[in-house]
């Protein structure tokens, strides 16, 4: 797993071109069984991906803090809103809520979610790969297929079936 981890960056970026290309033809011509498809592939993908034996995600991007997530994480771990904020948060330059640092200080022994049962909407929807109109987060995407080789695995299936 480490040395595929290791390789995903530069594999993403080798089928970078290609990838932007595939979904701007997507987002031209939409088939009608784009969702059911991508989400398909996305179960199949995930049945047999173990995130714990990973979690790039939270060791190398955080999420966004939506208003909710901040109540509920604050409210779960006994601190105020405000506190929260002070200890986990700082406003980024597009002036949303994100992690101080990385890797997630949630993130606990063996790449387990000290926070999993509350855990923003941000982590609890990543990779994002079971959007519907997955072309509108062509952006998004193309970034988490080189942090995750479950999005990796999907937008490579994704080009298979839908080219």
């Amino acid at each position: 797993m480490q040395e595929q981890l290791q390789e995903l960056p530069q594999r993403a970026k080798d089928k970078a071109q290609e990838t932007k290309r595939f979904f701007k033809q997507l987002k031209k011509r939409p088939p009608n069984h784009l969702d059911s498809t991508v989400q398909e592939i996305h179960d199949t993908v995930f049945e047999t991906t173990d995130c714990l034996a990973c979690a790039q995600c939270c060791k190398t991007t955080g999420p966004l803090f939506e208003r909710k997530d901040i109540d509920r994480l604050a409210k779960y771990l006994r601190l105020k809103p405000a506190e929260f904020e002070a200890k986990y948060l700082r406003v980024d330059e597009d002036n949303d809520w994100v992690l101080q640092s990385l890797p997630c200080p949630f993130l606990g022994e063996n790449n387990h979610c000290m926070v999993y049962d509350v855990r923003p909407k941000a982590c609890r929807e990543f990779p994002h790969t079971d959007r519907k109109k997955i072309y509108q987060i062509a952006d998004i995407t193309a970034k988490n297929v080189a942090i995750c080789p479950a999005a990796f695995a999907i937008v490579e299936k994704m080009k298979e079936r839908l080219s």
